[in-house]
């Protein structure tokens, strides 16, 4: 998709070199210096135009930086150099994937793929040859990213006349600019494009048939040709012309544009010099399109902050119909039919890359919604509680959500309701779920009264984890030696013993600030290893999601492997694990690690805390909660939405 042109070949003249000064324009008389001076002119207008409106954007967004990344498969040197020096200019940062030449269909793909749902990248180009932009390859770029306008999404925008939301060809436009440039209008010319096709012949057909002109589309093996050729005002070719055409078939006083890959190394077909009816040489521009290239850069970014700002919901809710008698609870949530929750997700202005979808009704939010947000200013925080806690439950579900539906669906009032996920106890006990009741309920209920996201399940792994880490430590401690411990816990790989980030932290907690692990001494690796849990005082205890009472008081520890080694223990419910708390009150993955690593699980036998920073699991806790942390979107029977954080 890249651009030079044959300067306009006018009557009576000739091939001269380029006059005047720096900025100043050369005589009209001389063609090929007078369509250079003017094609540079307007590479440098675009890119000026385009980096007055990225310093416009970068004033309200101090900390936006807008990033191009190219996936080339070739070795053109030259066009990388183009576009960063034409990109730092501007101000934009370019990164270049460089593929092996020959790379198959599918590792292209794979790269976009890659590029699509990077956050950092916002816009996405191909330099491949021909033989390898296929339609998989060319609509893999997602169309928010194609700065190239070779997606068929972004051809049918430009088709129906939406120039504001695509991406125009580069070529496309430079070879429009040029023309305007140098034939002034195309309305009532005849322009044929020679060995053009795919996205740059749509894109082109489009741009010149809008102002006007006539156009007709061939090969050079076209039996025709010389006939068109002479018909055609303007020429616009997309190959290097093969020798056995003779440049007389075109006809004097035709403007050609030529778009083929290897402008910049002037292998055009037409010679040094072209002398037929004293028509002009040929001039080079590709440059022209990566200005194009760079300015629909500016205008994806542009649009890229805009996507980014808050907007008004634009919701459409289901009315209700209630029945009389009220039907039960289930046959109320099925009787609904969901709203897909992409659509869901739409309608809230949340983006595409922001959700991570769990099957038709339900979505993880990602935490990179915060930082999207964070300017904006806050909502209203209203807390729905209870006071006298009943075996059947207060209500407190069924009226938060009645709020929601009666502030959104009638009232027109953004709102969303936030409940934590149900536990499976309660669920299959007397007192039942905990998705609303009656006209004021979570669908799909049992959806999201069963697993849900599995949040519940990540809680109480990441608990019991921590438990047995508790058991395996004292164990360990009582039949081992510190030598033996030592061996364990900073093992020798690759004939390299070194401390974990973890371990250096301990430390330099206990004063010991050494970090060759062959320096410490006798007595520094005995408090090392040793971290002396009495187990009376444990106060950890593993969790199930399950009313089982007869867990409420167990004996662990009586398998032989053991080693004599047994105490008392018991089971709580999963949701009263101190994990959920932090749950409740974390802010990121970074607070929640730190949080997580501060929890105090006993006392050593000196009565100085152990927490689990000293067991070393932190990093194991935080990595099964890292989805668990983010809120999950549902929906109601109106199709206001649900936020479920935990």
């Amino acid at each position: 998709m890249r651009v030079s042109a044959l300067c306009r070949l006018s009557r009576g003249a000739a091939a001269a070199p380029l006059a005047g000064r720096k900025g100043t324009a050369p005589r009209r008389g001389s063609a090929s210096a007078w369509g250079r001076w003017e094609k540079q002119q307007a590479a440098g207008e675009i890119i000026q135009s385009s980096k007055k409106v990225l310093a416009s954007l970068q004033k309200g967004h101090p900390t936006f930086k807008p990033t191009l990344a190219i996936v080339q498969a070739s070795d053109e040197d030259l066009v990388q150099e183009i576009n960063q020096n034409f990109a730092k200019e501007i101000g934009l940062h370019v990164i270049h994937i460089c593929l092996p030449q020959g790379s198959s269909e599918d590792e292209i793909v794979g790269e976009i793929l890659r590029l699509n749902e990077d956050p950092t990248v916002h816009g996405v180009a191909l330099h491949l040859s021909e033989n390898a932009c296929s339609s998989k390859i060319l609509n893999a770029v997602k169309p928010e990213k194609d700065v190239d306008g070779v997606s068929d999404v972004n051809l049918g925008r430009l088709v129906r006349g939406d120039t504001y939301n695509c991406s125009v060809s580069p070529t496309a436009s430079a070879v429009m600019e040029l023309l305007e440039k140098l034939v002034k209008t195309v309305d009532g010319k005849k322009v044929l494009l020679v060995e053009i096709c795919g996205p740059l012949e749509a894109s082109l057909q489009c741009l010149l048939q809008r102002k006007g002109a006539m156009t007709m589309s061939c090969q050079w093996k076209t039996q025709q040709l010389q006939s068109k050729l002479h018909q055609a005002d303007v020429v616009v070719v997309g190959s290097t012309k093969p020798k056995e055409i003779p440049v007389s078939w075109i006809r004097p006083g035709t403007t050609i544009v030529d778009c083929y890959p290897d402008f910049l190394s002037g292998e055009h077909g037409y010679g040094q010099d072209v002398k037929y009816s004293n028509q002009s040489a040929i001039d080079a521009v590709g440059p022209l399109t990566i200005a194009m290239r760079m300015q629909n850069m500016v205008k994806t970014s542009e649009r890229w902050i805009q996507s980014q700002q808050y907007r008004e919901w634009n919701l459409h809710c289901l009315k209700l119909q209630p029945l009389s008698p009220v039907p039960s609870d289930i046959e109320i949530s099925r009787g609904q039919s969901p709203k897909a929750v992409d659509v869901l997700a739409k309608e809230i202005g949340l983006l595409a890359d922001e959700i991570e979808i769990y099957g038709q009704t339900k979505a993880k939010v990602r935490l990179s919604l915060l930082e999207r947000l964070k300017d904006q200013t806050d909502g209203k925080y209203v807390l729905v509680a209870g006071i006298t806690p009943t075996p059947l439950g207060e209500g407190k579900s069924t009226v938060t959500i009645g709020l929601v539906q009666a502030l959104t669906a009638h009232l027109n009032v953004n709102s969303f309701a936030c409940l934590r996920q149900p536990s499976q106890g309660p669920t299959f006990g007397v007192k039942g779920g905990a998705a609303g009741g009656g006209y004021a309920q979570v669908i799909p209920m049992e959806e999201f009264n069963l697993h849900l996201t599995g949040d519940i399940h990540a809680i109480t792994a990441a608990n019991n984890l921590l438990a047995a880490a508790i058991d395996a430590r004292i164990l360990h401690e009582s039949t081992q030696s510190d030598k033996a411990l030592y061996n364990r816990l900073v093992p020798v790989v690759n004939g390299v013993r070194e401390f974990s980030s973890i371990q250096l932290a301990r430390l330099k907690r206990l004063g010991i600030n050494k970090t060759d692990p062959g320096t410490l001494t006798a007595d520094e690796i005995n408090t090392f290893v040793r971290l002396d849990i009495d187990p009376s005082t444990i106060t950890w205890q593993r969790v199930l999601d399950t009313n089982d009472r007869f867990l409420r008081k167990i004996t662990i520890g009586q398998a032989n492997t053991e080693k004599g080694f047994f105490r008392q223990a018991q089971f709580d419910i999963a949701v009263a694990s101190e994990i959920m708390a932090i749950l409740a009150l974390t802010t990121s993955l970074a607070d929640m690690k730190e949080r997580l690593g501060k929890m105090v699980v006993a006392n050593d036998k000196n009565g100085q805390p152990v927490t689990a920073e000293d067991l070393g699991v932190t990093g194991a806790l935080a990595v099964l909660m890292k989805d668990a942390i983010k809120p999950t979107l549902m929906q109601t029977l109106e199709y206001v939405f649900l936020y479920s954080p935990f």
